[in-house]
């Protein structure tokens, strides 16, 4: 832009009148061509975009920052009549000063020495009495964007929260005004502005550092009452580091267990449940791409490093339309962003894992790289047990992530991230289990306008298990699984007017699934190798939400997506008689498919609706409706999923899962929001739920869909959280009642099971009960509790013996009639946070924890044996002792 206006000046002989800053900061490049055009109409388009105006007096040009400058005083000037400028401009003098430099962010931050502001330029010609000022709030220290953060005015008129990239858009009167940002994180900032027209302006957030430590959930203050979408749990780090855990392992996952409508089957099980749904039916995401199997060490753990996780937001209840593919719940997982400053890092060190992250700049303020590497010594555990079996066992993990983001310009940023997981474990000595989770994707976001933003994401996402069978006999084996997904995803977000925030695209993504192949091990194994025929399917969708507000006190949040999925060759398919179950005498023959030749098809639209409305100030009410389409299933013979369940696309035989769910709920806060309380209520149907004929065989069945029974399904429950999230003594309670029950009827009676009644699923527990305190005695020493409480998960007993020819048989109860004992765990924790004196290598914290205090031998399953001729009920159980750790964490 300067050299364009030098030039100018030049070819025209015009003397022209700027400070040369102007021109410099921000840089701009401009390429214009003009022929016989008006000196005046050139200038005009060069300038178009910037805040200078231009005055042409006396044969040369004048420039001017921001204002504009009148050559004659407007009619009845001196009258009482209305005046065609502003009040603002014409009553009090407006002096010039330099914009903010945000080479100083931090040090003006920390000197509160903020600059005056001038947004815009100003124009004779425009009347409007309000304009739109946008920007993005970031983290001075490593230029990271802040989301879900207030800005307001400082007389509180105007409020907007910032979104998921940190951006903000409000409007304001032209003239004067004061804006805020405040946090309980971060140290409250305001700057004095006068506004001319649109324009921008960014703010640069200092941490609180006395708020180290506190089980805070940050930069939520009031998204709990403002935002219209039901269902939504959202997790902070710094809530996770002071709540005891099993081995003293950080943990994103546990700690969203501990919140009303999310369980598990039991201690140590793999997955999780959400509102009554199978745990096939949450889609895991780590920075969007997905993760199927994101656990380590039998579940104990969760295969996400947890020094490497900003935030995570659940989504229970209205899932925006851009996600799909679930039932049940999204849990969307973000990163840190790399340090762009300096060099940083953090890790842990405790009795079962070792951990240690690192933050690199590699083009100062502009591009760096984080990189993090877990790993596990937990086989000394397995070595001092007295079961002999055991003590010749072994389990170990590790998990590696990277991740560059560069900032190409002001407008367009690039990221990558790499994840990488693996377990292996033995528990006998002639089988060893491996299996691995590997993601990697490439995002590119860019930004139209400060109203239009747009991001395009590749995704690869692997899982895999290898069994591998050694006893030194004829029946070695190695037996694998895979399944692969890569998706390509575009998403649009569109500020179109203060009352419309719009998001919309589209994604499609490709499954390929090896469902098992087995091969002989060693030379006089006599195993016959067998390969499954391989699955593809592709899964499309076309999105579009809305978040309408329609007055102060009614928000809506609208949500379409069509999804379509087709499976696709090449296959050789069976064809069953379609008036007769799906059996081996059903079979009338077969289909064959070549390569990507369309197999079936399904499509489906799905609601998202919800919507918020203030019932007063700090009360509101919820509603929300949402209808979710499935088309992938998890096979899993076990009562929890382990790491050798397989997925199965839909296809000709085995029908895509639905849902559709209603909610209602009244949130809360108390005591300039210090307090959060909530109550929900949820109804949830669901159509072709998977399950098993009795003596069901899975694995390595060329006709599984002869194996598989499809049914109805209902959840239903109301959920109760208080929370307080600031002050000495903080936490949350989380209580919920909730049913989940599942009908498997047809017209053939040997499909039926319970006579086709409802009866309550593997993961029905209906009372689940959690509290998590907090109490900091000062600064650096605070204690923390946690106590659990749940209903025995369902199971089926052994009622009776009969017999029948020569042979004795067991008869059993009806499907889940009874229950395992009821599990309830206290865990204790003392904190101790190391001091942060400036120029310190290392910042630490301490956790001594004890899990299960009382020693509760609580029961994980129930199973049955035969001796003499009797049978016989035995429990087992993960930790019936009480498990004291040690573990230490720090950054630097």
């Amino acid at each position: 832009m300067k050299q364009a206006i030098i030039q100018l000046e030049s070819k025209t002989e015009t003397p022209f009148f700027y400070k040369e800053e102007w021109l410099e900061k921000p840089k701009k490049k401009v390429q214009k061509t003009f022929n016989n055009e008006l000196l005046s109409t050139i200038l005009e388009e060069l300038l178009q975009e910037t805040n200078i105006n231009f005055l042409a007096h006396n044969q040369s040009i004048i420039f001017s920052k921001n204002n504009y400058i009148y050559k004659d005083l407007p009619n009845n000037y001196f009258g009482k009549d209305s005046i065609s400028i502003p009040n603002e401009f014409v009553n009090k003098p407006v002096f010039y000063q330099e914009f903010y430099n945000p080479k100083n962010d931090i040090d003006s931050a920390r000197t509160q020495k903020r600059p005056l502001a001038f947004i815009g330029k100003e124009n004779k010609e425009k009347t409007d009495e309000l304009y739109k000022i946008s920007g993005v709030v970031r983290a001075a220290e490593t230029g990271s964007p802040i989301p879900f953060i207030g800005v307001s005015t400082t007389d509180n008129s105007k409020s907007v929260s910032t979104d998921a990239n940190g951006f903000y858009t409000m409007k304001l009167p032209v003239g004067e005004s004061e804006l805020q940002v405040s946090s309980l994180e971060y140290q409250r900032q305001t700057r004095k502005i006068i506004v001319y027209s649109d324009g921008s302006l960014n703010f640069n957030m200092l941490r609180d550092v006395n708020l180290l430590g506190e089980v805070v959930i940050s930069g939520e203050k009031k998204r709990n009452i403002r935002a219209a979408v039901t269902g939504v749990s959202s997790i902070n780090m710094e809530d996770v580091k002071t709540v005891p855990m099993v081995l003293g392992e950080r943990d994103v996952i546990k700690i969203v267990t501990t919140l009303p409508g999310i369980t598990n089957v039991g201690e140590g099980a793999q997955g999780f449940n959400v509102r009554g749904g199978k745990t096939d039916q949450n889609l895991v995401l780590l920075d969007e791409g997905v993760i199927y199997n994101p656990f380590h060490f039998f579940g104990f753990f969760s295969a996400v490093n947890p020094y490497l996780v900003d935030k995570a937001d659940l989504y229970k209840g209205s899932i925006p339309a851009e996600y799909g593919g679930r039932l049940s719940s999204v849990f969307d997982i973000k990163t840190k962003k790399p340090n762009l400053k300096k060099f940083s890092g953090e890790g842990g060190i405790g009795p079962v894992t070792g951990n240690l992250t690192a933050s690199i700049p590699i083009i100062k303020e502009k591009a760096g790289i984080s990189i993090g590497g877990r790993a596990t010594y937990a086989d000394w555990i397995l070595n001092t047990l007295d079961d002999e079996n055991l003590k010749n066992s072994e389990a170990s993990f590790y998990d590696g992530f990277f991740k560059y983001y560069h900032k190409l310009d002001k407008n367009n940023t690039l990221e990558a991230n790499a994840y990488y997981s693996r377990d292996k474990f033995s528990v006998s000595s002639d089988s060893l289990y491996k299996y691995n989770n590997l993601m990697l994707n490439l995002k590119w976001q860019h930004t139209f306008n400060s109203d239009h933003r747009a991001s395009l994401l590749v995704n690869n996402s692997n899982y895999g298990f290898d069994i591998i069978y050694e006893s030194r006999g004829t029946n070695d084996f190695d037996f694998g699984y895979n399944i692969n997904e890569t998706e390509v995803k575009a998403k649009f977000d569109y500020n179109y007017s203060p009352k419309h925030n719009i998001t919309y695209g589209l994604s499609s993504k490709l499954y390929n699934i090896n469902p098992g192949e087995i091969s002989p091990k060693g030379k006089i194994s006599n195993i016959i190798p067998l390969s499954l025929q391989e699955e593809k399917g592709l899964e499309s969708a076309l999105f579009i939400g809305d978040a309408f507000k329609v007055s102060d006190k009614l928000l809506l949040n609208l949500g379409l997506r069509y999804s379509f999925y087709a499976a696709l060759g090449p296959a050789l398919a069976n064809v069953y008689d379609p008036n007769l179950p799906i059996s081996d005498a059903t079979q009338i023959g077969t289909e064959t498919y070549e390569k990507n030749e369309i197999i079936e098809t399904d499509g489906n639209l799905e609601y998202r609706l919800s919507a918020r409305y203030f019932l007063w100030d700090h009360f509101s009410v919820k509603a929300g409706f949402d209808t979710n389409t499935q088309y992938i299933h998890l096979l899993s013979t076990n009562t929890t999923q382990s790491p050798t369940d397989t997925w199965k696309l839909s296809n000709s035989n085995i029908k895509p899962q639905e849902s559709k769910q209603f909610s209602l709920g009244f949130f809360k806060n108390f005591s300039n929001d210090m307090y959060e309380v909530s109550i929900e209520g949820y109804y949830k149907t669901m159509n072709n739920m998977l399950d098993y004929k009795t003596g069901a065989e899975v694995l390595l069945n060329e006709k599984l869909e002869t194996q598989l029974l499809q049914g109805e399904g209902k959840a239903y429950g109301v959920e109760f959280l208080i929370k307080k999230t600031s002050g000495k003594f903080n936490g949350w309670l989380g209580y919920s009642y909730s049913r989940s029950k599942l009908k498997l009827d047809s017209p053939f009676e040997g499909l039926k099971v319970n006579d086709g009644r409802y009866f309550p699923t593997n993961y029905d527990k209906p009372h689940d009960f959690s509290l998590v305190l907090n109490y900091k005695l000062t600064k650096r020493f605070s204690f923390s509790a946690n106590v659990v409480y749940q209903t025995g998960r369902p199971i089926t007993y052994p009622v009776g013996k009969y017999g029948y020819g020569n042979a004795e048989f067991t008869l059993y109860s009806d499907r889940n009639a009874f229950r395992i004992p009821d599990y309830y765990r206290l865990d204790l924790g003392v904190n101790i946070e190391a001091n942060h004196r400036k120029g310190k290598l290392l910042h630490g914290f301490w956790n001594i924890s004890v899990y299960n205090v009382l020693g509760r031998n609580n029961p994980y399953n129930i199973y049955f044996v035969t001796e003499n001729g009797r049978v016989k009920g035995y429990k087992s159980s993960i930790f019936s002792i009480p498990i004291p750790t040690i573990s230490y964490n720090f950054k630097f």
